[in-house]
């Protein structure tokens, strides 16, 4: 049976891993060092890490590279970083650093041919197209940028065929709305981006329990599903505390589900 990759998403501001609700970063919350869980993370044998500079775009910076290296240094598993990544030359420098994919977001809306540029150089598999979603009061999507702060006016369905035709190796969606909430993934974005591309799409937002793994990729066809505060959070006190699922227990799941 098919079993979707599990990849926790750890957010970085002010070089320590933090966690926001709905990308709200003036309360963001710390949670602790990234390389200490990345050490826990290899102990759980995560299939995957996604690393995300939270405040890199709005500081006209781009991740650090010395951080992705002691990354790189330390993870078992392959990992993608983000944030603020504007040119070929940073995704030289990040990829040379250790990481095996760049997750590139508010460049992919206004210098989209960045990803054509990328994935010739090194490979669509290296290049993840990352789209924060938005739904407002009519029920309608937006695309925002900026970190979450501004919205980009753009057709979502067409720019995204785009992104997938300028060779994007995977989308990343993450719904706002759905973020740090763990009340479950908007399963109608993520089945309906999903139907539209044939790259794997990477659900992000809202994921609070194991059901909710299982349910974004058998019901809305995401190829992977991410999350963040369901992995740093135990309890319903949200205690900090790095976990992963069981992945036995997820087939189970999702044969449940079937």
């Amino acid at each position: 049976m098919f079993r979707p990759r599990i990849i926790p998403v750890l957010t970085i501001k002010d070089k320590g891993l933090v966690k926001t609700v709905k990308f709200d970063k003036k309360r963001a919350r710390y949670i602790g060092d990234p390389i200490n869980a990345v050490h826990i993370f290899n102990d759980f044998e995560a299939d995957e890490l996604i690393f995300l500079d939270i405040t890199a775009t709005l500081e006209n910076r781009c991740i650090s590279t010395e951080l992705v290296k002691s990354i790189g240094e330390e993870a078992y598993m392959s990992f993608a970083v983000g944030g603020g990544i504007t040119n070929i030359e940073q995704i030289h420098q990040l990829i040379s650093a250790g990481a095996e994919k760049v997750v590139i977001n508010t460049s992919c809306m206004i210098t989209p041919g960045l990803i054509s540029e990328a994935s010739r150089q090194f490979g669509n598999q290296s290049i993840v197209a990352a789209l924060d979603i938005k739904k407002n009061l009519l029920g309608n999507y937006s695309i925002f940028i900026n970190d979450g702060s501004k919205q980009w006016d753009i057709d979502i369905e067409r720019h995204i065929r785009l992104l997938e035709e300028l060779g994007a190796g995977e989308l990343f969606i993450n719904s706002i709305d759905r973020d740090g909430t763990m009340s479950g993934y908007d399963l109608g974005l993520v089945k309906y981006i999903s139907e539209m591309v044939k790259i794997p799409v990477i659900a992000c937002g809202g994921a609070g329990q194991l059901s909710d793994l299982a349910k974004v990729t058998s019901q809305a066809k995401a190829s992977a599903a991410a999350a963040g505060s369901m992995f740093v959070y135990h309890g319903s006190r949200n205690a900090v505390l790095i976990n992963y699922p069981d992945k036995e227990e997820l087939l189970h799941t999702l044969e449940t589900l079937q």
